[in-house]
This record gives C-alpha cells, structure tokens and sequence, in this order.
C-alpha cells in the first residue's frame, strides 16, 4: 500500500514538473510587431553617382523565444514594405524605380524568416525569402541585435544583384546612365510586444 501511495506521489510531482516546464516554454513565446518609423535603406552605384532610396514605412509580425528577458529565438518574422514607399528625394529616379520594379503590379517588397541561429554575442545568422518585383529568391545574411526594455532591435544588411529579380537596372538620360546591378539593402529595425 505505502508502494502505492509513493508511486502515485511521484508521478503526481512527475506531472507537475511536466506541467510547469510546458506552461514556462508556452509564455516564453510572445507575439511581437515593427516598431513604428524603421529605417530600411536601399543603396547602390550608376555610372554618374552613387544613389540611395530611404524608406519608413513597414509592418512586420513576429514570434520570439524569451528567457528571463532575455532573447532565445526568433520563430517567426515577416515583414512588409510598400514598394512605392522608397524615396531617393528625386521624382525622375524614383519613377524610374518604380517602373523597374513594375510597383503597380507588385506592390510589397516582403521578406519571411526561415531560421535564425545564434552566431556569437548579440549576432544572429538569418534565413529567409525576400519577394521583390513579384520574384521570390532565398537570402541569408547576418543581423546583431540589441535590446531596449521590452523591445528588440537589429541591424544588418543584405547584399544582392537586381537581375537575380529578374528587374532590369534602370536608365536614364535616353540610356546614358545605367544603374549597377548590385544593391544593397541597409536596415534598423525594432520589434516591439503586441498590444
């Protein structure tokens, strides 16, 4: 009988261990949005100068893993940038962007993570696909991050050829200046709980 009683003791505290480490691992993950005004970038070369196109406009969604207020993992990101929202300060250039990313029939640039693996303190390696001008390509690139309260931050930057999507550089002056094909975009971004 005391066998007993001591076996069902057991799997009672067995149960509650159980319990406590599924309810702790369920509240770690926590539902987190792009803080307002990020700041993505998109820079590149021509044969006149170099150019660039700024950007302040996204949303984004995401799930991380948090351990004593601490980031673990980020399980889920995806984040929306209006295409037509780049601004390069010059409404000739930027028409010409816009043509080239063909805006009025692709009107996201979005990238959605695959995988996020620590790579060193505060540096994380990330995978993902970026669509862009309606063409989705794999992309991996490397991110540090940071934190400010409850919000996290990360900064990195993503390198890439505009042929690998399918976009023609654009020109102007009747073809005398050419855009380079590769670009590169810049980012600094925060994500913050979801109210």
């Amino acid at each position: 009988m005391i066998k007993v009683m001591k076996a069902k003791a057991n799997f009672f505290i067995l149960a509650i261990v159980c319990l406590v480490f599924v309810s702790f691992n369920v509240q770690s993950q926590a539902t987190y949005q792009l803080a307002p005004q990020p700041e993505l970038k998109i820079t590149g070369t021509s044969t006149l100068h170099d150019w660039e196109m700024v950007s302040k406009e996204a949303t984004g969604e995401a799930t991380l893993e948090v351990q004593d207020s601490k980031l673990q993992a980020v399980q889920k990101l995806t984040i929306v940038m209006p295409a037509e929202s780049i601004k390069s300060g010059k409404a000739a250039m930027d028409k010409n962007a816009y043509a080239a990313l063909d805006s009025k029939k692709h009107k996201e640039i979005r990238f959605v993570l695959n995988s996020m693996t620590s790579a060193g303190a505060n540096t994380w390696h990330v995978k993902g696909n970026f669509t862009i001008a309606g063409v989705t390509k794999p992309a991996s690139f490397d991110v540090k991050s940071s934190q400010v309260g409850t919000n996290y931050s990360f900064q990195g930057k993503y390198a890439f050829k505009l042929s690998d999507y399918n976009i023609d550089p654009p020109t102007a002056l009747m073809g005398t200046v050419k855009t380079g094909n590769e670009v590169v975009v810049h980012f600094n971004i925060a994500l913050q709980p979801s109210k």
